[in-house]
């Protein structure tokens, strides 16, 4: 787990938010918000207040390297009001984008991100007003594949001008490989959200409009990376491409756009589209409130759709992240995720093509899997109220039943995880499943 504020790299950062959290990685996840069922829950308002006060002294004093992780300061365990958990959120954001602005400017400057022994380049335009939101993002994959380096060179550069988004940051990055897999390989996670991070902070990108898309080998990629990523965007769209073992299950809160030629037969991609036509409509009709999407196969198209596909731009623009659904399916890809959404697993624990269902009723919450044992179940007022007594059920077993607390401590942590103030939760509790 990365500290809060050293970059992701692990390259260790010098100045004085080092010496304030340099001995903030040793934070395990552990039930700590959670409040005995037959208490209240716990501080005052004034208790709330304080912690808060407290942290943004923290965060703005110069310490010595040998200062007490967040998670060892009193106040850290105060319990917060829904209102101060904002605040925190809020303070957080502001203190990495602060960072990353001063540590990450030379990779923006050269449009090259790092991650072990890949690397990304990438090029960007920005088009449009900026809403008083932020900006919306477009990650655009290009084509090409199992290919010489000029090939999916030439495909790069005809994916940076390939599109043009009404408003929004259109970026455009160029593989790390050349092999056929070269958009849904392991490193490609990290690099993506690497990406994400920077163009929050650097272009004022709303992480809540955040839309993956990309044609022929890069529409390979959009097929994996939206289920197995999907926490992380607002739509996605495939042009061209082929899921190979992909499965659209996981696509449960990312409306997704598919799109292919009538006469694109290699691969079968046609066929195949027209499969997942059909699949996300049964989906789209067993849970209403799930599974968005817009398909259209071209019947006289062949695999290059004379930009017609570019409909999907405004599509995807009409939907924003909603980054605590009351309703989850998460599908683990070959590429492992100890995260998604306000679910976790251990490391250790997670296994390809393990799938953990989760939904909200009320006050409780109703886990299912026959892959899975152990869940970090992450909590937040965006889908259940911390303020009364919740319930984590499976299998008709009552799994937890009480009252938990939101903390400093609990939001430090899952935003260490995730960089991303929206996948960051204040309370937290560990079971395991019948």
């Amino acid at each position: 787990m990365r500290p809060l504020f050293v970059d992701p790299t692990g390259a260790m950062l010098s100045g004085v938010m080092i010496a304030v959290f340099a001995t903030a990685v040793n934070l395990t996840i552990q039930p700590s918000s959670v409040v005995a069922s037959d208490t209240t829950p716990g501080k005052s308002n004034d208790d709330s207040a304080a912690a808060v006060e407290a942290f943004d002294t923290f965060l703005n004093q110069e310490q010595a390297d040998s200062v007490a992780t967040v998670t060892e300061q009193p106040w850290s365990k105060f319990a917060l009001t829904r209102e101060d958990v904002e605040r925190v959120r809020e303070m957080l954001v502001r203190s990495r984008n602060d960072l990353l602005r001063r540590t990450r400017a030379a990779e923006m400057k050269n449009r090259a991100l790092v991650h072990g022994d890949y690397k990304m380049p990438f090029d960007y335009r920005v088009f449009g007003e900026m809403p008083a939101n932020g900006r919306s993002l477009y990650i655009s994959l290009h084509g090409g594949g199992g290919a010489p380096k000029a090939v999916n060179d030439r495909q790069w550069e005809n994916q940076k001008r390939l599109y043009q988004p009404d408003e929004g940051v259109y970026v455009a990055p160029r593989a790390p490989t050349d092999t056929w897999n070269l958009w849904h390989q392991k490193h490609l996670d990290p690099l993506l959200v690497r990406l994400i991070e920077n163009m929050v902070a650097f272009e004022n990108v709303n992480p809540n409009r955040v839309y993956v898309m990309g044609y022929s080998a890069g529409g390979d990629g959009v097929y994996q990376l939206a289920p197995r990523m999907s926490d992380r965007w607002a739509a996605a769209a495939m042009m061209a491409g082929h899921p190979n073992e992909a499965t659209p299950l996981g696509l449960r809160n990312v409306p997704f756009a598919l799109q292919v030629g009538g006469k694109d037969a290699a691969y079968k991609r046609n066929r195949i589209a027209a499969d997942w036509k059909t699949r996300l409509a049964q989906l789209r009709e067993a849970d209403p409130q799930g599974y968005e999407h817009f398909v259209k196969i071209y019947p006289n198209k062949g695999h290059w759709m004379d930009r017609e596909d570019a409909v999907a731009l405004p599509w995807m623009a009409k939907h924003t992240r909603n980054a605590t659904p009351t309703k989850i399916a998460w599908v683990q890809d070959d590429v492992l995720h100890d995260r998604f959404y306000w679910l976790g697993v251990d490391e250790a624990d997670a296994k390809a093509k393990a799938v953990l269902r989760a939904s909200v009723d009320g006050q409780t919450i109703s886990l299912e899997s026959t892959d899975v044992r152990d869940v970090h179940v992450f909590l937040d007022d965006g889908f259940i109220d911390l303020d009364q007594p919740i319930k984590i059920m499976a299998g008709g077993q009552t799994l937890f039943g009480g009252r938990v607390q939101r903390t400093i401590g609990s939001l430090a942590r899952t935003f260490d995880d995730r960089g991303d103030a929206q996948l960051a939760f204040p309370s937290s509790v560990s079971v395991s499943l019948p």
